[in-house]
């Protein structure tokens, strides 16, 4: 089992391959809503999660559902980084005919669980993985990351009530709570607050952390999945566009393409951890 400081190196791995994607990509990549989950998303494939990376269709896995899906470049890195696929294929995100897509397509790549596209379908679709491997009397666990903004969807509230009823202890929402959606700042648009509150009257057990403690991170999944009877929501306080200085709390970085002068000084920061 991987230790926090390795973790930690991931992570950095992971932001700096996500910033590769972001400068290389055929159009914009999303940065900022995926350096947000980046310390999420490295806890899940380096420690938590069972999976194969050789035999991606593995029946017995633990399934990850990136419901935010644009922020996809964080499951690539990952999954690369694990050898699902070759690195090089980073180089080539959101190209016509290529196998990463600005949206992540389980037809196209090895190693993602549900194809994502228009938002607050990702829980839905986790709840039905989570009661067949219930039914189905696997261990499997099922996980499902969802940003603030998403939370506004109604399908989204549909398999929260649903869920507990099933007592699906298989499935871990995790909500990357970043204060931001695409057009601007989620309060400003549609505010969910309180966000805690709503997922406890929904009948989840809710643990709420800092979604860059990696110390954190690992202890609230590991939680997560121990815990019996009902289903397990991380609501994870996180910064959107993490680690880079001129990034972070910026929604301009939502979608957007960096120059080599802005990728060389967030290569820099998210090396030396400045």
């Amino acid at each position: 089992m991987h230790d926090i400081p390795y973790l930690k190196e991931r992570a950095k791995e992971t932001r700096l391959n996500i910033l590769e994607i972001a400068f290389k990509a055929q159009g914009p990549s999303h940065p900022g809503p995926a350096l947000s989950c980046a310390d999420i998303v490295t806890a899940l494939y380096y420690r938590i999660m069972n999976i194969d990376p050789k035999n991606p269709a593995w029946a017995d896995r633990d399934r990850l559902i990136l419901s935010k899906g644009h922020a996809c470049p964080v499951i690539y890195a990952a999954l690369a980084q694990r050898g699902y696929f070759p690195m090089e294929w980073l180089k080539d995100v959101r190209r016509v005919g290529g196998n990463l897509q600005g949206h992540p397509d389980m037809n196209k790549t090895p190693g993602v669980d549900m194809t994502a596209g228009s938002l607050g379908n990702g829980l839905s679709a986790g709840l039905g993985m989570a009661y067949y491997l219930k039914d189905q009397a696997k261990n499997s666990q099922v996980f499902v990351i969802l940003g603030d903004g998403e939370l506004q969807e109604g399908n989204v509230w549909e398999a929260a009530i649903t869920a507990p009823a099933l007592k699906l202890d298989n499935l871990i929402a995790i909500v990357d709570y970043n204060h931001f959606q695409s057009t601007g700042a989620t309060d400003d648009i549609v505010p969910i607050e309180p966000i805690v509150d709503k997922w406890r009257a929904f009948n989840w057990n809710v643990i709420e952390i800092n979604g860059h403690s990696m110390e954190e991170v690992v202890s609230a999944l590991e939680r997560g999945v121990a815990f019996r009877g009902r289903p397990t929501v991380v609501v994870a306080h996180t910064v959107k566009g993490k680690g880079v200085s001129f990034m972070e709390h910026n929604n301009d970085w939502h979608q957007k393409i960096p120059t080599e002068a802005e990728y060389a000084q967030a290569r820099k920061e998210i090396t030396e951890g400045i």
